[in-house]
């Protein structure tokens, strides 16, 4: 679903060369939860930038759902990153003059989805905001504006969902459930999942943790044991 072939990212910092991911070689098969985890600086949202195909690799490729999306245009790129990848963003990134229901509903509307109100109703429904989806976002708490935003990523039905800090904004307790509901869906759509978060105790709850320092993968583990275990909390 994810590969990436010997990619790196190096940007110019005045007269110097900066390497923000040294080569690094990955497979992210369809369906598993990946969490990416590092200090600051560490290349975490340049390396989700570059799956996204927001940014272009310095070298290498990056190939999804057989698509080489380093040797295709900008507008097959976008086509394809329409259809296949949702996006889910530490600041929300709402549109204020809309409702929770017209934030779900307009993408819906641009990408020609037949029944859109139904559909939009139905993700809000599935985010447990049923009643507050007349409610703009500075109407709403921080965890429900959220759920806003995960129901809008998956307003395209994508094979491959990104989220960048999603609980960072948040409490603990709102956190928790943001994380719970990106597991659920996870779930029961086998979207894959790709997280960057700073919180190890949310990393290790992955099927696989990525740990990146200095550009470069300090660890890549399967924690298939404890994702089996979360798996069966869910089915009692």
């Amino acid at each position: 679903m994810i590969q990436l072939a010997n990619v790196s990212k190096v940007v110019t910092s005045g007269s110097e060369q900066l390497t923000i991911l040294h080569a690094l070689d990955l497979v992210i098969p369809r369906g598993q939860f990946v969490s990416i985890i590092g200090p600051s600086g560490s290349g975490k949202s340049t390396l989700l930038g570059l799956i996204a195909g927001l940014d272009a690799p310095t070298s290498g490729s990056i190939t999804l759902d057989g698509h080489d999306i380093t040797k295709i245009s900008e507008d097959e790129l976008a086509e394809l990153r329409g259809r296949l990848i949702g996006f889910i963003f530490q600041s929300f990134h709402l549109i204020p003059s809309l409702t929770a229901y017209e934030n779900i509903l307009v993408p819906l509307e641009i990408m020609g989805i037949r029944k859109a109100s139904e559909k939009a109703q139905a993700l809000l429904d599935e985010v447990g905001l049923h009643e507050r989806g007349h409610h703009y976002p500075s109407q709403l708490s921080g965890g429900e504006q959220q759920r806003v935003a995960i129901a809008r990523a998956f307003a395209n039905e994508p094979q491959i969902l990104l989220a960048d800090e999603p609980t960072g904004n948040l409490d603990s307790n709102n956190g928790g459930h943001i994380f719970d509901l990106l597991l659920k869906l996870n779930r029961e759509r086998n979207t894959t999942l790709v997280l960057v978060t700073h919180d190890q105790q949310l990393a290790e709850l992955a099927d696989r943790k990525i740990s990146l320092r200095d550009g470069r993968v300090v660890e890549d583990r399967h924690i298939a044991r404890v994702a089996a275990a979360v798996s069966g909390e869910e089915e009692r």
